[in-house]
């Protein structure tokens, strides 16, 4: 018995039919050639036309309940429509499937073709969609990728020192911590923007910001602010910009690089708001601790609030100690000296206090005091 390839079905006759009894797939089968013989001529007997291969191979799913069958015939072809249709009404004439009377009605005659073409349709819309949005990219996105390759090719050097094409023609000019940097700027079309490529500050940089309204835009975190320290120690800057807490300049949206910028903050602002002074409750507290150290020499590690964090030693009071990294407020049981004063400014420390010191400091965020300086 042949069986009808898949590249050759056009039509699919889908029929339902119920037994009054059991009866079993070949019952099924059987009644379905047996009682259809000659009733369409010999051009269209079911067995010559699925020996010819005109008719696939039948099949049948069935379910007995309570004495009685029902189930679903499913005969594939590759007739025309006319005479698939003939063979179509012929399987509803049956009306005995095994010793059981039976009924079956045609449920569907499934064009297999349309089908297939349905799923093409909706498969290439879906493929059309998926290229418009994923392998055609829009105008405006192809431009934007046109710029922003120029804006990096036009990263040039200051005497040595990475920077846009218009540090030296702006008035203004932007300084950031490295070439990435620079390269992120670029991107967002500033041209006005130089690296001081690392920590220690060169020496055209300490120029550029004696001549031009400068504004130093720095990383998130403690390198930032030592920079900024050192900054404000040589030279002269006018404003100062900051990455969000714990994010490098490089790391920036287009949005979060603008708001950065537009959020500058006047350096006099800046100074003014970190030489502060104790007021006099507070003075009272540490001149009562400074006189309990006595002989300790040790260092007591105070928060902004003047919670205690910490107690050091006083050898041990260096920048490699990570005690100190919420240090506040510090008072030592001896005295300031200069290795003292270089750790409390690594560590951002606003007040420092011993009982005296071994000269006069000039800091510009670091307050310090003495214990004569505490008398109220």
């Amino acid at each position: 018995m042949a069986k009808l390839a898949q590249s050759t079905i056009k039509y699919l006759i889908e029929a339902d039919f119920t037994a009054n009894g059991v009866v079993e797939k070949p019952d099924v089968i059987g009644a379905i050639f047996g009682q259809t013989e000659g009733l369409l001529g010999q051009d269209l007997d079911l067995r010559e036309l699925q020996r010819s291969g005109r008719i696939g191979r039948i099949e049948v799913t069935l379910k007995t309940n309570k004495g009685k069958t029902k189930g679903k015939i499913l005969i594939p072809s590759s007739l025309d429509g006319s005479e698939t249709a003939l063979i179509a009404a012929a399987i509803e004439t049956i009306e005995r499937i095994g010793p059981c009377d039976s009924y079956v009605k045609l449920k569907s005659v499934k064009d297999i073709r349309a089908v297939k073409r349905e799923y093409v349709v909706d498969r290439a819309k879906r493929i059309l969609s998926k290229l418009i949005k994923e392998e055609i990219p829009p105008t405006m996105e192809l431009t934007e990728k046109i710029k922003e390759s120029v804006r990096v090719a036009e990263i040039t050097e200051y005497r040595g020192l990475p920077s846009g094409s218009d540090v030296l023609i702006s008035d203004e000019i932007i300084i950031v911590e490295g070439r990435a940097d620079v390269l992120v700027l670029l991107k967002q079309g500033i041209k006005n923007v130089i690296a001081m490529g690392g920590t220690t500050i060169p020496k055209p940089i300490l120029e550029l910001c004696k001549e031009k309204v400068s504004t130093v835009f720095l990383d998130g975190d403690r390198g930032g602010d030592l920079i900024l320290k050192e900054l404000l120690q040589l030279t002269n800057i006018d404003y100062v910009a900051r990455a969000p807490e714990g994010k490098e300049v490089e790391e920036l949206t287009k949005k979060e690089i603008f708001k950065a910028l537009r959020d500058k903050t006047p350096v006099e602002q800046i100074l003014s708001e970190t030489k502060k002074e104790l007021d006099e409750k507070t003075k009272k507290k540490i001149n009562t601790v400074l006189e309990k150290m006595i002989g300790t020499r040790a260092a007591y590690i105070f928060d902004k609030n003047m919670k205690l964090q910490a107690k050091v030693p006083l050898n041990q009071f260096t920048e490699d100690n990570k005690r100190l990294n919420n240090a506040k407020i510090v008072v030592l049981d001896g005295s300031i000296n200069d290795d003292i004063v270089r750790t409390a400014e690594a560590f951002n420390v606003s007040f420092l206090i011993a009982h005296d010191s071994e000269r006069k400091y000039k800091t510009k965020f670091l307050t310090i005091y003495t214990k004569s300086d505490l008398s109220v």
